[in-house]
């Protein structure tokens, strides 16, 4: 499995932890970082903290919204201190290489996303994202340092790059998990559930993790309602 990884900053305000986190990438295997909306990359002190990785540095790619950012990834992962939404499931980073094992064939560009120091990311940034993830900590602390939470995610995700560890369980082929999510976003729309709604997101979320057999069984229940659906229909519009 060829994988592309991307570690985003957004709007990055310590030039010394954006220089740490491209030494985390470096050290780790791993060399794309962008920046959003910030330059702080550029400066002194971060190359200070970047010893032996200044070239991850000098080819940063840089964006001036997330979106932009975001745009030709696969799966994208949002980091966040704290649950930010109740109705989202949030997952482990150690959760996270079996996840994208999991997608094999699906997944080629992965994007992890890291907020601004003080604030993390917007709802609007979140919405972004396919999933979230968080670092388990043993005691309550509002947060771990952006480069640290870097660390740990370059950490955890290494295992990926090793030989011999790709072996996934059996996903859906990339055809099939298409369709899939096109009729179960069709169904919900038959349902009229609202496509910015809560409900809604949180179902085509639990679609990125699931298996070749569920995934199965979930088309044939959705054409099983849908065939339901339009025989009532059809008894209305012959009355």
């Amino acid at each position: 499995m060829l994988l592309k990884f991307t570690f985003i900053l957004v709007e990055p305000a310590v030039a010394e932890n954006t220089g740490a986190a491209a030494r985390a990438l470096k050290t780790m295997g791993f060399d794309r970082l962008a920046i959003v909306n910030s330059d702080v990359h550029k400066r002194p002190e971060a190359r200070w903290l970047a010893h032996g990785s200044t070239d991850i540095l000098d080819n940063a790619l840089v964006y001036d919204s997330l979106q932009d950012a975001v745009r030709d990834a696969d799966l994208v992962i949002g980091t966040t201190a704290k649950r930010r939404r109740i109705h989202a499931d949030h997952y482990s980073c150690t959760e996270l290489p079996g996840i994208i094992r999991a997608r094999e064939g699906m997944t080629t560009d992965v994007s992890l996303v890291f907020g601004r120091e003080e604030s993390g990311l917007t709802n609007e940034e979140l919405s972004l994202c396919h999933i979230f993830s968080v670092v388990p900590m043993m005691v309550q602390y509002p947060s771990l340092n952006l480069a640290q939470a870097v660390m740990i995610y370059t950490w955890e995700l290494s295992k990926l790059l090793q030989p011999g560890k790709s072996q996934s369980a059996k996903r859906p082929s990339a055809e099939k998990y298409h369709h899939l999510r096109i009729q179960v976003a069709g169904l919900l729309e038959l349902l009229k559930l609202d496509s910015r709604g809560a409900l809604f997101n949180r179902i085509m979320e639990r679609l990125e993790v699931v298996g070749d057999k569920d995934a199965g069984l979930i088309m044939s229940v959705a054409k099983k309602i849908e065939e339901e659906l339009g025989k009532k229909d059809k008894g209305v519009n012959s009355e």
